[in-house]
This record gives structure tokens, C-alpha cells and sequence, in this order.
């Protein structure tokens, strides 16, 4: 009797103490990390919370929602400007990418600016049936039924290279030479990505998978660079005319950027009637602080999201949406193995990756 009255109160000796204890995933006071992926990084790790000894901490598998935006002051009042909505799959019951539109400053129509979790999403650079040429190689137009399954979003590339004014990693070779300060979109083995001056704030390493540069920064530092601003909008690109391409080009054309935010996330804008320094505008108030412009005339800007009716079911044309409604280009463009220039696809994370 002594023996199992002992033990009985052992037991509940061992029980109070349990419930008096932390529990793990909730330290108290510890600091969390907002730092850009570099271009070889992966996303932020779990891991125990700086200074703790008993308990650890669980960083958020997204990042934080972005907040909305202030419409620029001087645009046309439109409904719903920089309010976000939840777009394409979604990533470990998450949305991975949110969408907008603001109008920007000096314009009068809107452009679509998409938000991507780089924590959620991996990239993947892919190659058109002519652009980059010199292929084959394992990703190339049209997007393969194994891919589709994780298949978020995807987007235009850059330029044809041979007026991209920089150059085309992949595969471990420079199918073009790099150019030091080109502006870049840099991959990673791991998909991760970021944007920057090559040379400067993103460098070759053994961990890059890809890199698309072309011409030079619009945005730095989280502001328009002097070239964004100079008036000498014909060296971001020879434009069509207003109706057709035929005639002499126009400032204020069909445009596409991307650039890194201060947390790591990617944003993409496109829309119409854009001069080079409403593009860095529109990046700005998105949140980046580096960014490029991308294709540029009706025919090549596109943003498609993907939304299967089952979470792991492949996409498809039928199940993905616009950015802008009125791109020449749409979900379509991605699966076809005709499609010419080089694009960026955005592909869910294995869950816990």
C-alpha cells in the first residue's frame, strides 16, 4: 500500500509540474527577422529563439499579408484602388499572391500590381521556343503537366537579349554574358529570388540557378533611380505607336516591373499607358526597394494566376485569371509550346519547405 501511494503521487507530482510549463512555438519577447532572402539564401529557418533555453520558436510559415495601398494623390478616384484580394492557389491553406490596382501618379488608367509570398512560393526561370535561344534546356515553354500540379502564378520576362542590354544564366552556363550593373532577377537552387544591380547587391554564386538581366535598375533604395526619371524614355525600350507598331513609338506605353520588397516578398506591376518613371512609381508605392522593368508593348506583358478546383490538381488555361483584363496575353500564353520569350513561373513550396 505504502509502495502504490508513492508512485500515485509521483505521478501527480510529474502532472502539475507539466502544466506549469511553456509550451513550445510561443517564446515571449523574441525578436523576429525581416530580412530579404539574398540570392542565395532559403527561407527563414525554425529554430530556437535567440537567448532562450527552454523554449523555441516557430516562424510563420508566410509572410506577413501586405497592407494596403494609399492611392497616389494625384490619380482618378477608382474603386477599390490598393485594397488587396487573395489570388491563384492557395499554399498550405495560405494565399500565396494578392492583387491590386492603383492608378498612377499623372495617369489615368489602372495597372495591376500582384504580390507574391516568397516564403510560399519557389521560382523557376523558363525559356521560350526563341528566347533566350541556344537550348534546349529542362524548362522551356510549354509549362509540363509534373509543374502544373504546384503551378501558382507566372509572368513575363525581359527583353529579347539582344537588345535586353544585359545577359541569360541557366543550367550553369551564361547562354549570355552577365553584365555588371545590369539589373537582375536572380534564382536560386532553391527558388528562392530577389532582384539587384549585378556586381553590386546580388553576385554570382555556387547556389545562383538563374539569372535574367535586363537593362539597368529602375528602383534603388527604394526610390526611382535618375534613370527612371530621365527624359530620355526611349532607353527603356523602343515602343509601338498608339495604335498599332508600325508608326514611331510613344512614351506612354504598356509596361512590366518586378522588384523585391524590405521583407523579401516579390511584386510585379504591368498595366497601360506607362512612362519608365510611373513604372518606378508604382514599384515604390508596392513597397520595393530594387526593381527592374520587364517586357515592355501590348503583346508581351501578361500575369496569370492559377486556381484548380482541388489544391493539388494541375492547372490549366480554363482555371487561371488576368492581373489586367485586357492583356493581349493570358493563362493560355504559359502552355504554349509556341510561345517565344522567356517567362517566370511561381510554384507552391513542399509543405514545411
Amino acid at each position: 500500500m505504502t509502495s502504490a501511494l508513492g508512485v500515485g503521487l509521483l505521478v501527480l507530482s510529474s502532472l502539475l509540474a507539466a502544466c506549469g510549463g511553456t509550451v513550445p512555438g510561443q517564446a515571449t519577447g523574441a525578436a523576429t527577422s525581416t530580412a530579404p532572402p539574398s540570392a542565395t539564401s532559403a527561407p527563414p529557418p525554425t529554430g530556437t529563439a535567440a537567448g532562450s533555453t527552454s523554449t523555441t520558436t516557430t516562424a510563420p510559415p508566410g509572410l506577413a499579408p501586405p497592407a494596403q495601398l494609399v492611392p497616389f494623390p494625384t490619380a482618378p478616384a477608382t474603386a477599390g484602388a490598393g485594397a488587396w484580394a487573395p489570388a491563384g492557389r492557395r499554399v498550405d491553406g495560405l494565399p500565396a499572391v494578392y492583387e491590386t490596382a492603383l492608378v498612377p501618379p499623372g495617369g489615368t488608367q489602372p495597372a495591376g500590381i500582384a504580390w507574391m509570398d516568397t516564403r510560399l512560393l519557389s521560382a523557376r526561370l523558363y525559356s521560350g521556343s526563341l528566347s533566350p535561344g541556344g537550348g534546349p534546356y529542362p524548362y522551356t515553354a510549354p509549362i509540363q503537366p509534373a509543374q502544373s500540379t504546384s503551378l501558382v502564378a507566372a509572368f513575363n520576362g525581359g527583353f529579347k537579349m539582344a537588345t535586353a542590354g544585359g545577359g541569360y544564366y541557366t543550367t550553369g552556363r551564361a547562354v549570355v554574358p552577365l553584365v555588371a550593373g545590369a539589373a537582375s532577377l536572380v534564382i536560386d537552387v532553391n527558388g528562392s529570388v530577389t532582384v539587384g544591380t549585378w556586381g553590386q547587391t546580388v553576385t554570382m554564386s555556387a547556389d545562383v540557378a538563374s539569372v535574367r538581366q535586363n537593362l539597368v535598375p529602375l528602383v534603388a533604395g527604394a526610390s526611382p533611380t535618375a534613370q527612371a526619371s530621365s527624359p530620355d524614355w526611349l532607353s527603356w525600350g523602343n515602343t509601338c505607336g498608339a495604335t498599332s507598331c508600325t508608326g514611331p513609338g510613344i512614351e506612354h506605353q504598356w509596361r512590366s516591373g518586378v522588384g523585391v520588397t524590405a521583407d523579401g516578398a516579390l511584386a510585379y506591376t504591368c498595366g497601360p499607358a506607362l512612362s519608365p518613371l510611373q513604372l518606378a512609381d508604382l514599384l515604390v508605392r508596392a513597397g520595393v526597394v530594387r526593381g527592374m522593368q520587364l517586357d515592355i508593348n501590348p503583346y508581351w506583358t501578361v500575369f496569370a494566376t492559377y486556381d484548380p478546383a482541388t489544391p493539388a490538381a494541375p492547372a490549366a488555361p480554363a482555371d487561371g485569371s488576368r492581373l489586367v483584363s485586357s492583356t493581349v496575353q493570358g493563362p493560355a500564353t504559359f502552355f504554349d509550346p509556341s510561345w517565344a520569350r522567356d517567362f517566370i513561373t511561381m510554384s507552391a513550396r513542399p509543405v514545411g519547405g
